[in-house]
């Protein structure tokens, strides 16, 4: 029977050796986990820093879910409340490993690697911190918008937009300088003096970013227009879509969208079409040199009749018919009306109904509409000779 044990010991410490695990053998727990792996650091301590990271990456990809499917849900009720676990669960995984790592490499025994270890320990936590901030901006934005939709305002539409990407801007550029000075181990004080030496710089290699941010301060002081009105500018003509730090979008009636540099936009000359408080038509009815002058008197009250009292009219601004010209092939009837309020599709409706009218009763009153026309005189005709010049010389040479 013990040589028989002595067998399975032997085969048991082969099977060991085969694996590379000869050296546990005949050890308690104790002595395992103080075994010294990596750079002398006991299995405790790099079991420690697998563990921790194992455990809060995958509750960070956990916090992920959870917190996206109930923000999800909450997104029509509640958006604050929703975008707060929204962007939570977006940072959640890359702060998460942050946190583990921290606590992981703090169990090391670094050595000489240990400054450089927990400078990059700090870059990679700064960088989740950075990262998470910059996430909630999004919660910032959804306040100012669901704040900026109970206004009657749409400046504050204008400024929400603008607001959120200078808060981004400013997370970036605070990360940035946080790991520099971590980088480079000076203070905070002795960076900025250094960013003001070369400012000037990047001033002079960035004068049409300037240029751009000053004119959206200029566009927001003197407000020309708002978001969703209706401009027209250099022939862009559409509704406005967005307002942003360097540029704004015009999204044009046939479904274009149009980016103009607020610099130049700032020098334009802007038509904004939503502000117009009416719809001024000006057209021209022409018919036929032949209609006697009853029947042009007839078709000037048939026009007074269906523009009176109109749809629409404002009684400041009655519409206007007139008798104007002898055009070269036709006489000219000039109509103006004013259609209140500016809604397009209405006017156009009116329009619809206004020539349907005239075409009806000009019809049924036998005024003819006038189009380009030639008259030719033909030799011959007892009504118009051509031949009196002709017959006058005749006589002169027989005188």
């Amino acid at each position: 029977m013990i040589s028989h044990n002595g067998a399975e010991v032997s085969t048991v410490y082969s099977c060991l050796s085969c694996l590379g695990l000869s050296t546990f053998y005949g050890m308690n727990f104790i002595e395992i986990v103080n075994i010294k792996v990596v750079a002398d650091n006991e299995l405790w301590r790099v079991a420690g820093l697998f563990v921790l990271l194992v455990v809060t990456i995958g509750a960070g990809k956990i916090l992920k879910v959870v917190l996206g499917k109930r923000g999800a849900d909450l997104i029509e009720r509640r958006p604050v409340t929703s975008a707060a676990l929204l962007c939570l669960g977006r940072a959640a995984p890359f702060l998460a490993f942050a946190i583990g790592l921290s606590g992981g490499v703090s169990l090391l025994k670094l050595g000489a690697a240990a400054g450089f270890m927990e400078t990059c320990v700090a870059v990679i936590f700064t960088l989740a911190i950075a990262t998470t901030v910059y996430f909630f901006v999004e919660l910032s934005t959804v306040w100012m918008t669901q704040h900026a939709a109970r206004t009657q305002s749409k400046m504050d539409d204008m400024l929400v937009p603008i607001l959120s990407k200078s808060l981004r801007a400013t997370v970036v550029i605070l990360a940035v300088v946080q790991i520099a000075q971590i980088l480079s181990g000076k203070e905070l004080t002795t960076m900025l003096a250094g960013l003001g030496i070369g400012g000037l710089a990047v001033a002079l290699a960035a004068q049409d970013t300037i240029k751009n941010f000053f004119g959206s301060v200029v566009l927001l002081a003197d407000k020309p227009f708002e978001i969703g009105d209706r401009v027209n500018i250099d022939g862009h003509d559409g509704p406005i879509e967005e307002v942003g730090l360097r540029s704004t979008r015009i999204r044009t009636l046939d479904g274009h969208v149009v980016t103009i540099p607020n610099g130049e936009l700032a020098n334009k000359s802007i038509q904004n079409i939503a502000r117009r408080p009416f719809i001024k038509r000006i057209f021209n009815i022409t018919i036929t040199y032949d209609t006697p002058p009853s029947k042009v008197q007839e078709a000037h009250a048939i026009l007074e009749s269906i523009l009176k009292d109109h749809d629409g009219m404002d009684p400041e601004l009655p519409p206007r018919v007139y008798f104007t010209e002898f055009n070269d092939a036709s006489l000219n009837l000039l109509c103006i009306y004013w259609f209140h309020p500016p809604e397009y599709w209405d006017y156009l409706a009116f329009t619809h109904k206004v020539n349907m009218q005239i075409l009806e009763r000009f019809n049924a009153a036998g005024i003819d509409f006038a189009f380009p026309t030639q008259t030719l005189h033909l030799a011959g005709d007892p009504k118009r000779p051509l031949d009196i010049g002709l017959r006058d010389r005749k006589e002169s040479v027989q005188l």
